[in-house]
C-alpha cells in the first residue's frame, strides 16, 4: 500500500493508491491543555478557531512548512493515516513532500513524525518536483522547467531537470504572513481585533495584488480593541491590497532572482515554456500578472493550484520501487529512509 502525503502548513491532503485523494482538511489540532487530550483535528477543529475557552486550545503545528510542535504533527499524522490505512497488518510506504531549503534536523523531524504511525518506508520529495507532475511537467528530460509553488507556509521556486533541482530557493513567507498583516493592519487601522480564520476569509474574498476596475469589499467583524464590545468595519480590496502586496512583491523579486541565477541554455526553455505557479496563494487576485511583470515571462496557473503538490506525489509513487532499489540515477526521490 503506497501513500501521498501533503502535510502542508494549510492543509493535509492525502492520496491512496488506487483510491485517489481520500483526504483534504485543515492542518489543524485541538486539545485539553490540563489533560493533553486531543480533542479535535481538521476541519472540526478549524471552525473552534477562536471559540475555545480557556482549557482548550486550537493550533497549527506546522510553520513556515516544518515541524513547530513535534508532538502534536505525530499525533495529527497518526490521526490522518489512520483515517486512510486501519489495518496495522499492511505497513504503508508514505511518499510526503518537503520545502525546497530545509535542514537535516527539520527533515528527520518529518521523517520521524510520519515513522511514528508504523510505516514501511517513507520517502521525500521537494514540493517544487511534486508541483511540477501535478502540472503534468516532464522534469526527467534536460529540459528546463520552472515551477513556483506557495502555499501557506512557504514559497518553493526551482528550475528542474534531468529530475533535480538546478537552482532553487524557498521563501518562508507566503499565504499566512498575508493573513498575519491583515490582522495588523485591522488592529492598527480600525482598532478591531480579529481572529486568522476572518483574516483568511478576507484575503480570499477580496485579495488582490494588482489595481481592478471594479471595488470590492468584505465585512471584518472582532472586538473593539478600546470598548471590548463586538464590532465590525467594512475593507476594500484597494486596502487589502496595500497591507498584502509587500509580500507578494517579495515573492516576484525572489522568482526574478532565481532566474538570474538559471544557466542561459534552461533560461531559453523557460523563456519559451513559460513559469508554472500552483498552491492556494496561486489563486490571489492579480499574482499571476505580478510575476509576469517582473520577469517578462508568461506565467501559467495550474489546475487545481491547491491539489497540485497531492496529485504530483500520488504520480511520483510510480518512481518509489526504483528508488528503493537504486536502479536509476535519475530518480526524482532522491531520500529513501
Amino acid at each position: 500500500m503506497d501513500i501521498a502525503l501533503d502535510l502542508g502548513t494549510g492543509n493535509t491532503r492525502i492520496c491512496v493508491q488506487g483510491d485517489g485523494k481520500v483526504i483534504d482538511q485543515p492542518s489543524v489540532i485541538s486539545y485539553d491543555k490540563t489533560t493533553n487530550e486531543i480533542l479535535t483535528f481538521g476541519e472540526e477543529a478549524f471552525q473552534m478557531l477562536g471559540r475555545t475557552s480557556n482549557k482548550i486550545d486550537v493550533v497549527f503545528p506546522l510553520e513556515s512548512s516544518v515541524i513547530a510542535q513535534s508532538g502534536l504533527v505525530e499525533e495529527l499524522v497518526n490521526i490522518f493515516l489512520g483515517e486512510v490505512c486501519q489495518s496495522k497488518v499492511i505497513m504503508p510506504r508514505v511518499l510526503a513532500c518537503i520545502p525546497g531549503e530545509i535542514t537535516e534536523v527539520e527533515k528527520r523531524a518529518i521523517v520521524n513524525a510520519i515513522s511514528s504511525f508504523g510505516v514501511r518506508r517513507v520517502l521525500l520529495l521537494e514540493s517544487a518536483k511534486a508541483a511540477a507532475f501535478g502540472s503534468d511537467k516532464d522534469i526527467m528530460s534536460p529540459h528546463g522547467t520552472m515551477v513556483v509553488d506557495m502555499g501557506a507556509g512557504s514559497v518553493d521556486i526551482a528550475v528542474l531537470t534531468l529530475g533535480g533541482v538546478s537552482v532553487g530557493k524557498t521563501i518562508k513567507c507566503a499565504g499566512n504572513a498575508m493573513d498575519n498583516e491583515i490582522i495588523k493592519y485591522a488592529r492598527r487601522r480600525h482598532n478591531l481585533i480579529i481572529g486568522k480564520a476572518m483574516a483568511k476569509s478576507c484575503k480570499e474574498a477580496i485579495g488582490t495584488v494588482m489595481y481592478e476596475d471594479e471595488e470590492k469589499t468584505f465585512r471584518l467583524k472582532g472586538r473593539d480593541a478600546v470598548r471590548g464590545l463586538p464590532k465590525w468595519v467594512d475593507v476594500t480590496s484597494s486596502e487589502i491590497m496595500d497591507v498584502i502586496f509587500d509580500i507578494a512583491k517579495d515573492i516576484a523579486i525572489a522568482i526574478a532572482d532565481v532566474l538570474e541565477d538559471t544557466p542561459p541554455e534552461l533560461l531559453s526553455d523557460i523563456h519559451t515554456d513559460g513559469i508554472t505557479i500552483s498552491g492556494g496563494l496561486s489563486k490571489l487576485s492579480g499574482m499571476k500578472d505580478l510575476i509576469e511583470n517582473a520577469t517578462n515571462i508568461k506565467v501559467d496557473v495550474a489546475t487545481d493550484p491547491s491539489d497540485c503538490v497531492v496529485r504530483g506525489l500520488y504520480k511520483a509513487i510510480d518512481y518509489i520501487d526504483e528508488a528503493e532499489a537504486q536502479k536509476n540515477s535519475l530518480n526524482p526521490l532522491m531520500m529513501v529512509y
